[in-house]
């Protein structure tokens, strides 16, 4: 990350376990320098992304680097598979983009929030900041009760973050 310009600000918390949201997504290049970031801060993460980018030749990095294939379009069970795979004591941690989409959206999904609360782990805010060239750390957000606020409070940390393409 150092060698393109990047630096980072902040660090990940002490737990083994975590849902790790990533925003703002508005480019491909967030997954490339996301993974320059897992490489710089060796870390073995999880990803979530859309099936249709796991196709051979890239579906065989993708899984090796972690990702896990989604088809967004029956997504009403990938929280529970979600929080089934947090089930155990082994370390996991988990990555996704709350957007959703790199379109701009009104709002972000809920999905990720439902995961943390349901296997009881915190959320790791992580921003992309092309402004600055800074992958933003933190803060780590314990979800209560009220998912609706969490989403709110959570959009409106990542808004002060400017995107690759801010929209």
């Amino acid at each position: 990350m150092r060698v393109a310009g990047w630096e980072f600000d902040g660090a990940f918390p002490d737990v083994s376990r975590m849902v790790v949201a990533v925003a703002p997504h508005t480019s491909n290049w967030d997954f490339l320098h996301g993974a320059a970031a897992m490489f710089a801060l060796d870390l073995k993460v999880t990803f979530i992304g859309k099936h249709t980018l796991f196709v051979w030749p890239f579906s065989v990095f993708l899984r090796w680097m972690g990702g896990v294939p989604v088809d967004r379009s029956a997504a009403h069970g990938v929280v529970g598979e979600a929080v089934a795979s947090f089930r155990g004591d082994a370390p996991r941690m988990l990555v996704i983009a709350p957007e959703g989409t790199r379109k701009k959206v009104e709002r972000f999904k809920t999905g990720f929030l439902h995961i943390a609360r349901g296997a009881g782990v915190p959320v790791v805010l992580v921003g992309l900041d092309y402004g600055s060239r800074t992958v933003r750390i933190g803060p780590v957000i314990e979800v209560g009760e009220d998912i609706d606020a969490e989403r709110v409070r959570i959009e409106t940390h990542f808004a002060r973050i400017p995107g690759r393409y801010p929209q």
